[in-house]
């Protein structure tokens, strides 16, 4: 039985909220914590109106994640054994070092990336590593599904069918329909950075830099279908490629329509993808930021979503001195996760696995001092949790879906 602060309160946010008070044996108080108070009163009260038999004990607070001296009254106030970060990735520091100052565990779902320059990397975080470790306190990084589940299901991989992991594909598909013209799944801000800039994979002890959307391939999802998908950089392939130095390449792979980079592409040809300031009747705005301001928030998708979405890991490598393939995977329905807690699939994806993570760090099953990535701990555990809570793990052998 353990108290946790949340701070965030989007479509993430609402999921994590939800799913903790659901889980009242481990969960039994959680305080929801957003710049914008109203937007955690709503998930407090539908958490009453869903799930009235919980014995989890929520509240809510105001609070800006920019503002360290904000964060340490906030928890030196509700006293929790551990902060959910599920705000930006703009605010992870600061959030960590409010958890250092206050003496508290720390996990999050993406990691830091400074709000003035489209990079996103993890030795910002590394770098806290001795100071919680000297202070006893562990911070779980990447606790979403990708980075998450995809890091837990390649050290699956590693544990029960490899010897040696060589080649490592993530794939992600989101086969929904949201019936917008053009909307984004998560902060339009993060997922806009993130397919605007140049795509990234590792091969060969190096990084190989890639045109945005360069690379493309058909792959077949499982309980989905076969979609046209893309090379990203993502973050789970900077530590995956660490952990298990036995990697020859790792990519990292997404689903995008022909509307949305048609929508995405005009967007960018006239500046509205920017992040650096620019003169608009006297004030200085970014272009990035009121674009968001004007597209569909993504927690509002949720409730006319169709479709599903599938999020996998491709290992090949060597088993017992013969070569060896396989895929794990989840399949996520977004209507049902509508009418479990009132969100879409891709928010339900990630804040499931982050409920996961702090469930396992208070239950003392992944507890450490020191910052980690979610691969160097038991992924068992972890999958059984999956297929518990909602996100049912599948598997495939000998069938290679990528090439």
């Amino acid at each position: 039985m353990a108290r946790v602060l949340i701070i965030g309160a989007g479509g993430v946010g609402n999921v994590v909220a939800k799913k903790c008070a659901q889980n009242d044996g481990v969960f039994s108080e959680i305080c929801l914590a957003s710049r914008t108070v109203a937007k955690c009163d709503k998930i407090a009260a539908d958490i009453k109106t869903h799930n009235p038999n919980s014995k989890t004990v929520v509240t809510t607070a105001k609070v800006d994640a920019d503002n360290v001296p904000e964060l340490v009254a906030l928890i030196k106030q509700y006293n929790p054994v551990l902060v959910i970060n599920v705000a930006l990735p703009y605010q992870d520091l600061t959030i960590m070092d409010a958890c250092l100052e206050t003496g508290v565990h720390y996990l999050d779902t993406a990691n830091y990336e400074p709000k003035d320059v489209a990079k996103f990397e993890y030795s910002w975080q590394w770098a806290y590593r001795q100071r919680f470790e000297a202070a006893g306190l562990m911070a779980l990084l990447g606790c979403g599904f990708d980075p998450g589940a995809t890091n837990v299901f390649t050290a699956y991989h590693a544990k029960h069918y490899f010897d040696e992991i060589h080649f490592l594909d993530i794939v992600d598909c989101n086969n929904g329909d949201h019936g917008k013209a053009f909307a984004t799944n998560f902060n339009p801000e993060i997922n806009i950075r993130e397919i605007t800039a140049n795509g990234r994979y590792w091969e060969n002890g190096m990084w190989v830099e890639t045109a945005p959307l360069e690379i493309a391939q058909d792959i077949y999802y499982p309980k989905v279908q076969t979609r046209k998908s893309f090379v990203l950089y993502h973050e789970e392939l900077e530590s995956l490629v660490i952990n298990f130095p036995s990697i020859k390449r790792a990519r990292f792979w997404m689903t995008f329509g022909e509307a949305y980079i048609k929508h995405l592409s005009v967007l960018e040809a006239v500046g509205m993808t920017a992040i650096t300031p620019v003169n608009f009747q006297g004030q200085q705005i970014i272009p990035l930021e009121f674009l968001k301001a004007v597209l569909p928030a993504p927690e509002s998708l949720a409730e006319n979503y169709t479709g599903k979405t599938c999020i996998g890991v491709q290992a090949k490598g060597i088993k017992d001195g013969k070569e060896v393939v396989h895929f794990v995977y989840n399949v996520c329905d977004h209507a049902e996760c509508y009418r479990e807690v009132q969100a879409q699939g891709v928010s339900y994806t990630t804040g499931v696995p982050a409920m996961i993570g702090a469930m396992l760090m208070l239950e003392g099953t992944w507890m450490k001092a020191g910052v980690y990535n979610v691969e160097e701990f038991n992924p068992d555990p972890f999958i059984a949790a999956m297929n518990t809570w909602g996100l049912p793990v599948n598997e495939l052998a000998d069938l290679e879906l990528v090439h």
